[in-house]
Protein backbone atom coordinates (compact mmCIF):
# COMPACT_ATOMS: atom_id res chain seq x y z
CA UNK A 1 0.00 0.00 0.00
CA UNK A 2 1.09 3.51 -0.82
CA UNK A 3 0.67 5.81 1.80
CA UNK A 4 -1.98 9.08 0.51
CA UNK A 5 -2.72 10.99 3.65
CA UNK A 6 -0.95 10.84 7.03
CA UNK A 7 -3.75 12.36 9.56
CA UNK A 8 -1.46 15.56 10.42
CA UNK A 9 -2.12 16.38 6.72
CA UNK A 10 -5.96 15.43 7.02
CA UNK A 11 -6.38 17.35 10.16
CA UNK A 12 -4.82 20.73 8.55
CA UNK A 13 -6.79 20.26 5.44
CA UNK A 14 -10.02 20.31 7.44
CA UNK A 15 -8.95 22.39 9.97
CA UNK A 16 -10.14 18.98 12.49
CA UNK A 17 -8.85 18.05 15.90
CA UNK A 18 -6.77 14.62 15.51
CA UNK A 19 -6.87 12.35 17.97
CA UNK A 20 -4.58 9.82 17.47
CA UNK A 21 -1.73 9.76 14.33
CA UNK A 22 -2.16 7.56 11.52
CA UNK A 23 -1.85 6.99 8.03
CA UNK A 24 -4.46 5.97 5.53
CA UNK A 25 -3.81 4.42 1.90
CA UNK A 26 -7.50 5.09 -0.07
CA UNK A 27 -10.70 7.40 1.24
CA UNK A 28 -13.86 6.14 1.16
CA UNK A 29 -17.52 7.39 2.32
CA UNK A 30 -19.76 4.10 2.07
CA UNK A 31 -17.83 1.53 4.58
CA UNK A 32 -19.20 -1.03 2.44
CA UNK A 33 -16.21 0.28 -0.12
CA UNK A 34 -13.70 0.23 3.18
CA UNK A 35 -10.21 -1.81 2.47
CA UNK A 36 -7.52 -2.23 4.88
CA UNK A 37 -5.56 1.51 5.78
CA UNK A 38 -8.74 3.43 4.21
CA UNK A 39 -9.95 6.49 5.82
CA UNK A 40 -13.58 6.50 6.09
CA UNK A 41 -15.32 9.96 6.14
CA UNK A 42 -18.88 9.61 8.26
CA UNK A 43 -20.95 11.44 6.44
CA UNK A 44 -24.51 12.26 7.60
CA UNK A 45 -27.02 12.03 4.59
CA UNK A 46 -30.87 12.18 3.80
CA UNK A 47 -31.34 8.56 4.62
CA UNK A 48 -28.88 7.59 6.81
CA UNK A 49 -25.73 8.83 9.33
CA UNK A 50 -22.39 7.12 8.66
CA UNK A 51 -21.62 7.71 12.02
CA UNK A 52 -23.90 4.69 12.26
CA UNK A 53 -21.13 2.87 10.36
CA UNK A 54 -18.12 3.49 12.50
CA UNK A 55 -17.84 0.40 13.76
CA UNK A 56 -18.36 -1.42 10.39
CA UNK A 57 -15.77 0.51 8.50
CA UNK A 58 -13.12 -0.51 11.23
CA UNK A 59 -13.81 -3.66 11.15
CA UNK A 60 -13.24 -3.73 7.59
CA UNK A 61 -9.57 -2.32 8.26
CA UNK A 62 -9.82 1.45 8.20
CA UNK A 63 -7.19 3.24 9.41
CA UNK A 64 -8.90 6.44 10.45
CA UNK A 65 -12.16 8.51 10.26
CA UNK A 66 -13.54 11.85 9.72
CA UNK A 67 -16.13 12.04 12.13
CA UNK A 68 -18.57 15.21 13.87
CA UNK A 69 -18.80 13.39 16.75
CA UNK A 70 -15.92 12.02 18.71
CA UNK A 71 -15.80 7.55 18.16
CA UNK A 72 -13.76 5.33 20.07
CA UNK A 73 -11.18 4.64 16.89
CA UNK A 74 -8.20 7.19 15.59
CA UNK A 75 -10.14 10.06 13.89
CA UNK A 76 -10.45 13.51 13.14
CA UNK A 77 -13.73 15.82 14.49
CA UNK A 78 -14.86 18.42 12.03
CA UNK A 79 -17.50 20.10 12.15
CA UNK A 80 -19.13 18.82 9.34
CA UNK A 81 -17.86 15.99 7.89
CA UNK A 82 -19.37 16.53 4.10
CA UNK A 83 -17.46 20.25 3.96
CA UNK A 84 -14.01 17.98 5.48
CA UNK A 85 -14.20 16.03 1.98
CA UNK A 86 -14.48 19.17 0.25
CA UNK A 87 -11.45 20.81 2.06
CA UNK A 88 -9.43 17.16 1.69
CA UNK A 89 -10.38 17.48 -2.37
CA UNK A 90 -9.37 21.04 -2.97
CA UNK A 91 -6.16 20.06 -0.75
CA UNK A 92 -5.64 17.25 -2.67
CA UNK A 93 -5.82 19.03 -6.31
CA UNK A 94 -3.13 22.17 -4.58
CA UNK A 95 -0.65 19.49 -3.41
CA UNK A 96 0.17 18.25 -7.37
CA UNK A 97 2.11 19.11 -9.70
CA UNK A 98 -0.44 17.61 -12.65
CA UNK A 99 -2.57 18.51 -15.74
CA UNK A 100 -5.70 17.98 -15.01
CA UNK A 101 -8.70 17.22 -17.22
CA UNK A 102 -12.47 18.13 -16.57
CA UNK A 103 -15.31 16.42 -18.77
CA UNK A 104 -18.86 16.93 -19.01
CA UNK A 105 -21.58 16.61 -21.75
CA UNK A 106 -24.74 15.07 -21.45
CA UNK A 107 -23.96 11.72 -22.77
CA UNK A 108 -20.18 10.21 -23.21
CA UNK A 109 -18.75 11.87 -20.16
CA UNK A 110 -17.90 8.28 -18.47
CA UNK A 111 -16.67 6.63 -21.46
CA UNK A 112 -14.56 10.03 -22.65
CA UNK A 113 -12.95 9.96 -19.13
CA UNK A 114 -12.05 6.09 -18.87
CA UNK A 115 -10.82 6.50 -22.74
CA UNK A 116 -8.50 9.49 -21.27
CA UNK A 117 -7.21 7.45 -18.62
CA UNK A 118 -6.39 4.93 -20.39
CA UNK A 119 -4.37 6.77 -23.05
CA UNK A 120 -2.40 8.46 -20.21
CA UNK A 121 -1.88 5.79 -17.88
CA UNK A 122 -0.32 3.69 -21.36
CA UNK A 123 1.95 6.68 -21.73
CA UNK A 124 2.63 7.50 -18.24
CA UNK A 125 1.81 4.18 -16.64
CA UNK A 126 0.90 4.27 -12.46
CA UNK A 127 1.03 8.06 -12.90
CA UNK A 128 -2.98 8.70 -14.49
CA UNK A 129 -5.40 9.39 -11.86
CA UNK A 130 -9.22 9.49 -12.78
CA UNK A 131 -12.66 9.37 -11.12
CA UNK A 132 -14.33 5.73 -10.77
CA UNK A 133 -17.42 4.96 -11.58
CA UNK A 134 -19.98 7.61 -12.23
CA UNK A 135 -18.40 9.78 -8.84
CA UNK A 136 -19.22 13.03 -11.10
CA UNK A 137 -21.69 14.98 -8.15
CA UNK A 138 -20.96 16.62 -5.65
CA UNK A 139 -19.77 13.88 -2.98
CA UNK A 140 -18.13 12.09 -5.99
CA UNK A 141 -15.82 14.91 -7.25
CA UNK A 142 -14.43 15.58 -4.05
CA UNK A 143 -13.89 12.28 -2.70
CA UNK A 144 -12.15 11.56 -6.66
CA UNK A 145 -9.85 14.63 -5.79
CA UNK A 146 -9.42 13.38 -2.41
CA UNK A 147 -8.04 9.94 -3.44
CA UNK A 148 -5.40 11.52 -6.36
CA UNK A 149 -1.75 10.51 -5.12
CA UNK A 150 0.70 12.98 -4.47
CA UNK A 151 3.13 11.84 -7.87
CA UNK A 152 0.01 11.86 -10.12
CA UNK A 153 1.25 13.73 -13.05
CA UNK A 154 -2.47 13.42 -15.05
CA UNK A 155 -5.78 13.69 -13.60
CA UNK A 156 -9.00 13.07 -15.61
CA UNK A 157 -12.19 14.32 -13.55
CA UNK A 158 -16.02 13.79 -15.14
CA UNK A 159 -18.61 16.37 -13.50
CA UNK A 160 -21.95 15.92 -14.54
CA UNK A 161 -25.14 18.60 -13.25
CA UNK A 162 -29.30 18.42 -13.04
CA UNK A 163 -29.41 21.98 -12.62
CA UNK A 164 -28.04 25.59 -12.90
CA UNK A 165 -24.52 26.23 -10.54
CA UNK A 166 -23.60 22.92 -9.94
CA UNK A 167 -20.88 22.40 -12.41
CA UNK A 168 -20.11 26.19 -11.29
CA UNK A 169 -18.96 24.79 -8.11
CA UNK A 170 -17.34 21.25 -9.28
CA UNK A 171 -15.17 22.86 -11.32
CA UNK A 172 -13.76 25.55 -8.92
CA UNK A 173 -12.63 22.40 -7.18
CA UNK A 174 -10.97 20.46 -9.70
CA UNK A 175 -9.37 23.67 -11.59
CA UNK A 176 -9.00 21.44 -15.05
CA UNK A 177 -5.94 22.50 -17.15
CA UNK A 178 -8.64 21.42 -20.04
CA UNK A 179 -12.02 21.30 -19.91
CA UNK A 180 -14.29 19.22 -22.59
CA UNK A 181 -17.68 19.38 -23.34
CA UNK A 182 -18.74 16.20 -25.27
CA UNK A 183 -22.18 16.88 -26.62
CA UNK A 184 -25.75 18.51 -25.42
CA UNK A 185 -28.67 17.29 -25.35
CA UNK A 186 -31.99 17.12 -23.50
CA UNK A 187 -31.03 14.99 -20.58
CA UNK A 188 -32.46 16.23 -17.46
CA UNK A 189 -34.31 19.07 -19.66
CA UNK A 190 -37.19 19.17 -16.72
CA UNK A 191 -35.27 21.09 -14.71
CA UNK A 192 -34.18 23.87 -17.75
CA UNK A 193 -36.40 25.76 -19.76
CA UNK A 194 -34.56 24.41 -23.44
CA UNK A 195 -31.26 22.94 -24.32
CA UNK A 196 -30.05 26.54 -24.59
CA UNK A 197 -30.09 26.55 -20.94
CA UNK A 198 -28.00 23.32 -20.24
CA UNK A 199 -25.55 24.34 -22.83
CA UNK A 200 -25.50 27.55 -20.32
CA UNK A 201 -25.14 25.21 -17.42
CA UNK A 202 -22.72 23.15 -19.44
CA UNK A 203 -20.48 25.89 -19.74
CA UNK A 204 -20.01 26.52 -16.11
CA UNK A 205 -17.32 24.37 -16.69
CA UNK A 206 -14.55 26.54 -18.54
CA UNK A 207 -15.09 29.11 -14.82
CA UNK A 208 -12.68 26.88 -13.19
CA UNK A 209 -9.89 26.77 -16.22
CA UNK A 210 -6.54 27.31 -15.30
CA UNK A 211 -4.76 30.10 -16.66
CA UNK A 212 -3.76 29.39 -20.26
CA UNK A 213 -6.55 26.58 -20.13
CA UNK A 214 -7.67 25.20 -23.14
CA UNK A 215 -11.52 24.51 -23.79
CA UNK A 216 -12.56 21.58 -25.86
CA UNK A 217 -16.04 21.59 -27.59
CA UNK A 218 -18.09 19.78 -30.28
CA UNK A 219 -18.46 21.64 -33.28
CA UNK A 220 -21.14 19.98 -34.67
CA UNK A 221 -23.31 20.93 -31.95
CA UNK A 222 -26.21 23.35 -32.64
CA UNK A 223 -24.98 25.11 -29.52
CA UNK A 224 -21.48 25.71 -30.84
CA UNK A 225 -21.30 29.26 -31.19
CA UNK A 226 -23.44 29.28 -27.60
CA UNK A 227 -20.13 27.34 -26.22
CA UNK A 228 -17.90 29.19 -28.06
CA UNK A 229 -18.59 32.18 -26.59
CA UNK A 230 -18.72 31.41 -23.03
CA UNK A 231 -15.27 29.17 -23.32
CA UNK A 232 -13.84 32.88 -24.96
CA UNK A 233 -15.01 34.19 -21.25
CA UNK A 234 -12.41 32.08 -19.69
CA UNK A 235 -9.61 30.99 -22.00
CA UNK A 236 -7.84 32.39 -25.11
CA UNK A 237 -7.62 29.12 -26.52
CA UNK A 238 -10.86 26.94 -27.30
CA UNK A 239 -10.36 23.77 -29.80
CA UNK A 240 -13.12 21.81 -31.83
CA UNK A 241 -14.24 18.26 -32.40
CA UNK A 242 -16.22 16.84 -34.54
CA UNK A 243 -17.06 15.47 -38.32
CA UNK A 244 -17.72 19.21 -39.66
CA UNK A 245 -14.85 20.60 -41.79
CA UNK A 246 -14.14 23.78 -39.78
CA UNK A 247 -13.25 21.49 -36.63
CA UNK A 248 -10.11 21.92 -35.22
CA UNK A 249 -9.82 18.34 -34.50
CA UNK A 250 -11.88 16.18 -36.84
CA UNK A 251 -12.85 12.89 -38.66
CA UNK A 252 -11.05 12.71 -42.48
CA UNK A 253 -12.94 9.32 -42.72
CA UNK A 254 -13.61 5.87 -41.03
CA UNK A 255 -14.76 2.93 -42.25
CA UNK A 256 -16.02 -0.29 -40.10
CA UNK A 257 -13.05 -2.42 -38.51
CA UNK A 258 -13.30 -6.53 -38.35
CA UNK A 259 -13.97 -6.28 -34.51
CA UNK A 260 -16.63 -3.91 -35.19
CA UNK A 261 -15.24 -0.80 -34.21
CA UNK A 262 -13.78 1.83 -36.60
CA UNK A 263 -10.35 2.64 -38.34
CA UNK A 264 -10.73 6.17 -37.89
CA UNK A 265 -8.06 8.57 -40.11
CA UNK A 266 -8.40 12.53 -37.62
CA UNK A 267 -6.75 15.72 -38.34
CA UNK A 268 -5.50 17.35 -35.62
CA UNK A 269 -3.60 20.34 -35.09
CA UNK A 270 0.44 19.01 -35.45
CA UNK A 271 -0.93 16.41 -38.57
CA UNK A 272 -2.76 13.41 -39.63
CA UNK A 273 -3.20 10.14 -37.44
CA UNK A 274 -4.86 7.13 -38.14
CA UNK A 275 -5.78 4.71 -35.56
CA UNK A 276 -8.07 1.77 -34.70
CA UNK A 277 -11.25 2.50 -32.74
CA UNK A 278 -12.30 -0.72 -30.40
CA UNK A 279 -15.77 0.75 -29.57
CA UNK A 280 -18.30 1.22 -32.40
CA UNK A 281 -20.56 4.32 -33.45
CA UNK A 282 -19.99 8.02 -35.07
CA UNK A 283 -20.59 9.10 -31.21
CA UNK A 284 -17.90 6.77 -30.04
CA UNK A 285 -15.39 8.68 -32.96
CA UNK A 286 -16.67 11.80 -32.16
CA UNK A 287 -15.55 11.55 -28.06
CA UNK A 288 -12.38 9.84 -29.42
CA UNK A 289 -11.36 13.20 -31.44
CA UNK A 290 -11.86 15.01 -27.82
CA UNK A 291 -9.91 12.43 -26.11
CA UNK A 292 -6.91 12.90 -28.94
CA UNK A 293 -7.41 17.10 -28.97
CA UNK A 294 -6.95 16.97 -24.85
CA UNK A 295 -3.88 14.01 -24.92
CA UNK A 296 -2.24 16.81 -27.54
CA UNK A 297 -2.79 19.22 -25.02
CA UNK A 298 -1.35 17.90 -22.22
CA UNK A 299 1.57 16.61 -23.45
CA UNK A 300 0.73 13.25 -24.07
CA UNK A 301 1.59 10.88 -27.03
CA UNK A 302 -0.60 10.34 -29.93
CA UNK A 303 0.46 7.09 -31.25
CA UNK A 304 0.38 5.48 -27.86
CA UNK A 305 -3.47 7.12 -27.72
CA UNK A 306 -4.12 5.30 -30.37
CA UNK A 307 -2.50 2.18 -29.18
CA UNK A 308 -4.97 2.45 -25.87
CA UNK A 309 -8.13 3.45 -27.99
CA UNK A 310 -7.77 0.42 -30.27
CA UNK A 311 -8.09 -2.05 -26.36
CA UNK A 312 -10.46 -0.02 -24.93
CA UNK A 313 -12.90 -2.19 -22.91
CA UNK A 314 -16.62 -1.43 -22.86
CA UNK A 315 -18.17 -0.28 -19.50
CA UNK A 316 -20.70 -2.29 -17.17
CA UNK A 317 -23.81 -0.65 -18.11
CA UNK A 318 -22.27 1.74 -20.83
CA UNK A 319 -21.64 -0.19 -23.95
CA UNK A 320 -20.37 -3.28 -22.36
CA UNK A 321 -20.29 -6.34 -25.04
CA UNK A 322 -21.28 -9.70 -24.35
CA UNK A 323 -21.17 -12.80 -26.27
CA UNK A 324 -24.33 -15.20 -24.56
CA UNK A 325 -23.67 -19.10 -25.18
CA UNK A 326 -26.63 -20.81 -26.46
CA UNK A 327 -26.88 -24.38 -27.40
CA UNK A 328 -27.21 -23.65 -31.24
CA UNK A 329 -24.53 -21.35 -30.94
CA UNK A 330 -24.13 -17.69 -29.81
CA UNK A 331 -25.80 -14.15 -29.62
CA UNK A 332 -24.27 -10.68 -28.90
CA UNK A 333 -25.95 -8.60 -25.55
CA UNK A 334 -24.45 -5.10 -25.79
CA UNK A 335 -25.47 -3.57 -22.29
CA UNK A 336 -25.97 0.25 -22.37
CA UNK A 337 -28.45 -0.58 -19.23
CA UNK A 338 -27.05 2.29 -17.02
CA UNK A 339 -28.24 5.88 -18.32
CA UNK A 340 -30.16 7.05 -21.52
CA UNK A 341 -31.52 10.53 -22.87
CA UNK A 342 -33.04 10.98 -26.43
CA UNK A 343 -29.28 11.66 -27.87
CA UNK A 344 -27.99 8.50 -26.64
CA UNK A 345 -31.11 6.66 -27.51
CA UNK A 346 -30.42 7.95 -30.95
CA UNK A 347 -26.68 7.13 -30.97
CA UNK A 348 -26.97 3.39 -30.04
CA UNK A 349 -29.97 2.47 -32.09
CA UNK A 350 -27.86 3.71 -34.75
CA UNK A 351 -24.79 1.68 -33.72
CA UNK A 352 -26.84 -1.22 -33.27
CA UNK A 353 -28.34 -1.08 -37.12
CA UNK A 354 -24.65 -0.87 -38.24
CA UNK A 355 -23.90 -4.14 -36.48
CA UNK A 356 -24.28 -7.60 -38.59
CA UNK A 357 -26.95 -9.80 -36.97
CA UNK A 358 -29.69 -11.94 -38.14
CA UNK A 359 -32.25 -9.86 -36.20
CA UNK A 360 -31.93 -7.12 -34.07
CA UNK A 361 -33.68 -6.78 -30.57
CA UNK A 362 -34.15 -3.52 -29.09
CA UNK A 363 -34.48 -3.17 -25.24
CA UNK A 364 -35.42 0.04 -24.67
CA UNK A 365 -36.68 1.41 -20.90
CA UNK A 366 -37.79 4.50 -19.89
CA UNK A 367 -35.65 7.91 -20.50
CA UNK A 368 -35.96 9.88 -16.83
CA UNK A 369 -36.21 13.49 -16.20
CA UNK A 370 -37.17 14.65 -19.22
CA UNK A 371 -40.34 16.83 -17.97
CA UNK A 372 -43.56 17.94 -20.31
CA UNK A 373 -41.53 16.72 -22.89
CA UNK A 374 -41.05 13.12 -21.97
CA UNK A 375 -43.88 11.78 -24.63
CA UNK A 376 -42.86 13.50 -27.15
CA UNK A 377 -39.35 12.31 -26.82
CA UNK A 378 -40.26 8.81 -26.28
CA UNK A 379 -42.69 9.01 -29.18
CA UNK A 380 -39.75 10.21 -31.41
CA UNK A 381 -37.62 7.11 -31.20
CA UNK A 382 -39.96 5.57 -33.61
CA UNK A 383 -37.24 7.38 -36.12
CA UNK A 384 -33.91 5.95 -34.98
CA UNK A 385 -35.46 2.89 -34.76
CA UNK A 386 -36.64 2.16 -37.87
CA UNK A 387 -33.93 4.14 -39.43
CA UNK A 388 -31.37 1.12 -37.73
CA UNK A 389 -33.77 -1.77 -39.31
CA UNK A 390 -34.86 -2.79 -35.83
CA UNK A 391 -36.52 -6.02 -36.00
CA UNK A 392 -38.02 -6.24 -32.87
CA UNK A 393 -38.85 -3.70 -29.94
CA UNK A 394 -39.28 -4.45 -26.53
CA UNK A 395 -40.39 -1.26 -24.78
CA UNK A 396 -40.01 -0.72 -20.91
CA UNK A 397 -41.78 1.51 -18.64
CA UNK A 398 -45.18 3.48 -18.66
CA UNK A 399 -43.08 6.18 -20.05
CA UNK A 400 -42.83 4.11 -23.42
CA UNK A 401 -46.28 4.16 -23.92
CA UNK A 402 -46.28 6.71 -26.04
CA UNK A 403 -43.78 5.09 -28.28
CA UNK A 404 -46.00 2.16 -28.02
CA UNK A 405 -48.65 3.69 -28.82
CA UNK A 406 -47.52 5.05 -32.36
CA UNK A 407 -46.03 1.55 -33.18
CA UNK A 408 -49.34 0.15 -32.65
CA UNK A 409 -50.73 2.28 -34.77
CA UNK A 410 -48.55 1.07 -37.89
CA UNK A 411 -49.77 -2.07 -39.35
CA UNK A 412 -45.72 -2.70 -40.49
CA UNK A 413 -44.81 -2.69 -36.45
CA UNK A 414 -47.81 -5.61 -35.87
CA UNK A 415 -46.05 -8.54 -33.55
CA UNK A 416 -42.67 -6.62 -34.22
CA UNK A 417 -42.49 -5.09 -30.62
CA UNK A 418 -44.08 -5.47 -27.15
CA UNK A 419 -44.66 -2.79 -24.52
CA UNK A 420 -43.98 -4.19 -20.35
CA UNK A 421 -44.72 -2.64 -17.49
CA UNK A 422 -41.75 -3.85 -15.59
CA UNK A 423 -38.27 -5.22 -15.65
CA UNK A 424 -39.63 -8.53 -14.57
CA UNK A 425 -42.22 -8.81 -17.30
CA UNK A 426 -39.60 -8.12 -19.88
CA UNK A 427 -37.21 -10.53 -18.45
CA UNK A 428 -40.37 -13.62 -18.78
CA UNK A 429 -41.25 -11.94 -21.89
CA UNK A 430 -37.31 -12.47 -23.08
CA UNK A 431 -37.01 -15.74 -22.33
CA UNK A 432 -36.41 -18.80 -25.04
CA UNK A 433 -37.18 -15.92 -26.98
CA UNK A 434 -33.25 -15.49 -28.32
CA UNK A 435 -31.50 -17.09 -31.29
CA UNK A 436 -27.95 -17.70 -32.12
CA UNK A 437 -27.21 -14.63 -34.36
CA UNK A 438 -29.13 -11.72 -32.68
CA UNK A 439 -28.10 -9.00 -31.61
CA UNK A 440 -29.37 -6.90 -28.68
CA UNK A 441 -29.33 -3.86 -27.55
CA UNK A 442 -30.24 -2.89 -23.34
CA UNK A 443 -30.86 0.74 -22.77
CA UNK A 444 -32.36 2.68 -20.61
CA UNK A 445 -32.19 4.98 -17.40
CA UNK A 446 -30.87 3.86 -14.27
CA UNK A 447 -34.00 4.28 -11.80
CA UNK A 448 -35.36 2.05 -15.01
CA UNK A 449 -33.20 -1.05 -13.47
CA UNK A 450 -32.46 -2.83 -16.82
CA UNK A 451 -29.33 -4.01 -15.35
CA UNK A 452 -31.54 -6.62 -13.73
CA UNK A 453 -32.21 -8.05 -17.06
CA UNK A 454 -28.55 -7.74 -18.32
CA UNK A 455 -27.78 -10.03 -15.10
CA UNK A 456 -30.44 -12.70 -15.88
CA UNK A 457 -29.16 -13.40 -19.66
CA UNK A 458 -26.05 -13.23 -18.25
CA UNK A 459 -26.95 -16.02 -16.35
CA UNK A 460 -28.01 -18.32 -18.33
CA UNK A 461 -31.46 -19.39 -19.88
CA UNK A 462 -31.93 -17.56 -23.29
Amino acid sequence: MTDLWTSDEIAQATGGQLSAPFVCSGVAFDSREIGRGDLFFAMKGEQADGHRFVENAFASGAAGAVVSKPVAHPHILVPDSFRALEQLGIASRQRVDAKIIGVTGSAGKTGTKEALFATLERFAPGKAHRSVKSYNNHVGVPLSLSRMPRATRFGVFEMGMNHPGELRTLTGFVRPHVAIVTTIAPAHIEFFKDEAAIADAKGEIFEGLEPGGTAIIPADSPHFERLHAKAMQHTDTVLSFGFSATADVRCEDFIESANGGSIVTARLKTGMLQYELSQPGRHWIANSLAVLAAVEVVGGDLAVAGLALADLAGLKGRGARHMLKLAEGSALLIDESYNANPASMAATLASLGQTSADRRIAVLGAMKELGEQSATFHAGLRMPLEAATIDYAMLVGEEMFPLAETLAADVAWAGKFAHCASVGDAIERLSGMIRAGDAILVKGSNSVGLSRLVEAMLGGGY
